[in-house]
């Protein structure tokens, strides 16, 4: 394979060659893994640290590590995999050492004594994912034509929506063949949340194994290798190269930038409160000891899991719909749904009806997991793509890191001490992304 081949040394950008929809699907089986693992934290860890004894108000400073890891994490682990050259290849070695550190978290995490430990080992949980995450991302865009970039996103998509289903639904499922969601460990923690973690943990190292074994990466050019041994290896100059390409980066990124905080603030507002909005407006009571709040864990595993299968269908019709109409018009749309769904569901008074709300935030999801990908891949060089997706995912943490700041301040002072404001809130937030998408003009890398 000459330079260039592989889609952007010497300037130029020839097409590789194009997957069938069986290799696409398998190439991103490993998505299942890492993104059920996401599920059960956006699920379960609030609950967690209820039952372990934290406040209402505290929860925002105990989800720190996702964005404190991630805006570390996943930067450098972006520039390094782009300068990997190893037998596996340059982006594989970093899967698989990041689902083996995952599974052993989620295998400890339900067994935590106190709070900090279930803090501490949600830190290590962060980092394994996100070590394993931004190369994952950049081997898309390394293993496919430019053409089809928004089916690659897209699928990862759908298997973020179809894992996250699952991962939501499974202590209901649990509790449905016989488990009882009021035993508990000595710790406090259901044993169907227990059970649900372990089964994550086996998800996490079978799925990327599969991807790894079934769709090795394109070999190196030996331009592409001559380049990449020329250039210094050491950290300082890791942390050099990331800071040339936020100097240099692209239009369209910065653009996408703005954007991305608005939608991922909400998305963590809802994943912090919607178990104590649904407890408050359902039951009364943000109590974890009361019997209402076992109840709202369940619901939001039901709810959670709805959205997440009208997420995994939605992205697989967002394909051809994302073609024809363009990502940007796309994502506005959902990204609206998504917001009225949000603004609206704290009035709702009845879980059944709460499905409703979540038709929305389903497109959302599907949407915000495949269409900024898509709008990104095409604007950035090939050979920086690893560290380009590491920033990227930073406009992802640094949003999060932003609410965790405020919201506590927020909660007491402006939301009424009301877990339901904060919902609406995230509600706002999404329509604010859907006028900012609207915004984007994409360039060429």
């Amino acid at each position: 394979m000459h330079a260039g081949a592989r889609g952007g040394f010497g300037g130029v950008r020839l097409r590789k060659p194009r997957l069938g929809f069986w290799q696409i699907l398998n190439m991103n089986v490993g998505f299942f893994g890492i993104q059920f693992s996401f599920g059960l934290q956006q699920s379960n860890m609030s609950p967690i640290y209820k039952y372990l004894g934290a406040a209402d108000g505290s929860l925002p400073y105990l989800w720190l590590a996702g964005p404190i890891t991630g805006l570390i994490v996943q930067p450098l682990i972006g520039a390094m995999s782009d300068r990997t050259d190893s037998r596996l290849g340059r982006r594989t070695p970093y899967f698989l050492i990041g689902a083996l550190i995952c599974s052993a978290c989620l295998l400890a995490m339900p067994f935590s004594p106190a709070l900090w430990v279930a803090a501490s080992l949600l830190w290590i949980l962060d980092a394994a994912n996100n070590v394993t995450m931004e190369p994952y991302r950049a081997f898309v865009s390394d293993r496919l034509d430019e053409s089809q970039h928004s089916a690659g996103f897209l699928t990862q998509s759908a298997f973020t929506g179809l894992s996250q289903t699952l991962a939501y639904l499974t202590p209901s499922l649990l509790v449905i063949v016989g488990m009882d969601i009021t035993s508990t460990n000595a710790h406090g923690i259901p044993y169907a949340v227990v059970t649900a973690f372990v089964i994550g943990a086996v998800f996490s190292v079978v799925s990327i194994g599969w991807s790894a074994w079934t769709t090795p990466e394109l070999p190196l050019s030996d331009a592409e290798r001559a380049h990449m041994r020329a250039q210094p290896r050491s950290a300082a100059a890791t942390v050099r190269e990331i800071a040339d390409a936020v100097r240099q980066m692209p239009a369209t990124m910065r653009q996408l930038a703005v954007m991305m905080l608005f939608q991922w603030y909400a998305m963590f507002c809802y994943w912090e409160y919607i178990t104590l909005s649904l407890a408050h407006t359902l039951y009364g009571s943000t109590d974890a000891a009361t019997p209402g709040f076992g109840e709202a864990v369940l619901i939001t595993g039901r709810i959670g899991g709805f959205y997440n299968f009208i997420a995994f269908v939605a992205a697989v019709a967002m394909v051809p719909l994302a073609r024809r109409m363009g990502p940007e018009a796309l994502h506005a749309i959902c990204l609206t749904l998504g917001g009225a769904g949000l603004i609206a569901l704290p009035l709702i008074h009845d879980p059944w009806w709460l499905l409703l709300p979540m038709l929305g935030l389903g497109l959302t999801w599907a949407s915000m997991m495949g269409n900024p990908y898509a709008m990104l891949a095409g604007c950035i060089p090939a050979e920086r793509a690893g560290v380009y997706m590491g920033i990227f995912n930073g406009f992802i943490v640094l949003p999060m890191l932003l609410q965790i700041l405020t919201i506590p301040l927020l909660y007491h002072r402006v939301l009424g001490d009301n877990p339901a404001n904060v919902i609406r809130l995230a509600g706002a937030g999404l329509v604010v992304a859907a006028a900012l998408a609207l915004r984007v003009k994409r360039t060429s890398g």
